[in-house]
């Protein structure tokens, strides 16, 4: 069922697990992540950046499709349509058409404006029981080989939008979006600590779920993070098995140009991944 985000990561937080936000970028991948999803009964989290809806042909474009999947597949487990690193504009779009589930992302602005335009957009999110994620501190990346650790976050700024009536927060933590670089330097465990307790065990979410060790995961989920972001392995396991395809020369082998038989094996290999990170997180029959 379409719900918004609120239950399921509070409960997670509650219960030290987390779920599972995974990126979706088109059809294939949206009906994967379903099906492992009511396979698992687990909760999952369906997050699409504004880049992947232009990709997929617009909000609404979006919207029907996993509202359309969800009921043709049956799907029984809680399910939330998230729009992930939302501009303003976006975030009020999503808002109108039916996500179910907003990121506001204003960590780039300076904190008093990102703060006033997360009220706004929570206010009309509230208005239609839409969850809402607001961001502190940046996330941070490589670039040409110079590594940034981002900005951690603020755990004064992190109470401020806590007490705004959001449902659950992102804040830097030494995290990074991406591939992460052998030179990095891990997960800020203190910073994680000062925000949960600044925030009143407010639940966290872990943006660049991707290459995290996973003892490190552990002991963020154990600190505070109830939401994991993942995207970058999917996106790795759905090329590698598409280059396995066109290896083995199976495109070549009488209907193997059928885009259907192509993509099955890309689909697999990121299923497999989708499994994994619900069987790590701990949300596997948490409904």
């Amino acid at each position: 069922m379409l719900v918004n985000a609120h239950d399921m990561v509070h409960k997670a937080r509650q219960n030290g697990y987390a779920v599972a936000h995974i990126n979706i970028n088109n059809l294939e991948w949206t009906r994967l992540v379903l099906e492992v999803a009511e396979e698992l009964k687990s909760p999952v989290i369906l997050g699409v950046s504004e880049g992947a809806i232009r990709y997929m042909g617009g909000f609404n474009t979006v919207c029907k499709m996993v509202y359309a999947l969800h009921d043709d597949l049956k799907i029984t487990v809680p399910v939330a349509l998230h729009l992930d690193h939302g501009t303003y504009e976006g975030t009020k779009k999503a808002i109108e058409v039916g996500f179910t589930s907003v990121m506001f992302d204003g960590s780039h602005l300076p904190f008093q404006e990102n703060y006033s335009k997360t009220q706004e957009l929570l206010t009309l999110a509230k208005a239609k029981n839409i969850s809402f994620e607001a961001e502190v501190g940046t996330i941070g990346g490589e670039e040409d080989g110079v590594v940034g650790n981002g900005e951690l976050a603020d755990p004064k700024e992190a109470k401020a939008m806590r007490d705004l009536g959001i449902d659950f927060l992102a804040a830097g933590v030494g995290n990074i979006h991406g591939p992460y670089p052998s030179n990095w330097k891990g997960l800020s465990f203190s910073q994680i600590e000062l925000l949960s307790k600044e925030t009143a065990n407010f639940p966290l979410v872990l943006h660049g779920g991707t290459g995290i060790p996973e003892a490190q995961v552990k002991k963020a989920i154990e600190l505070g993070i109830a939401k994991i972001n993942v995207n970058t392995e999917l996106q790795q396991a759905f090329r590698d098995g598409l280059h396995e395809y066109f290896k083995a020369g199976l495109d070549q082998i009488g209907k193997g140009y059928d885009p259907r038989k192509i993509l099955k094996p890309g689909v697999e290999q990121a299923k497999e991944i989708v499994r994994q990170k619900m069987q790590f997180f701990g949300s596997v029959d948490k409904c």
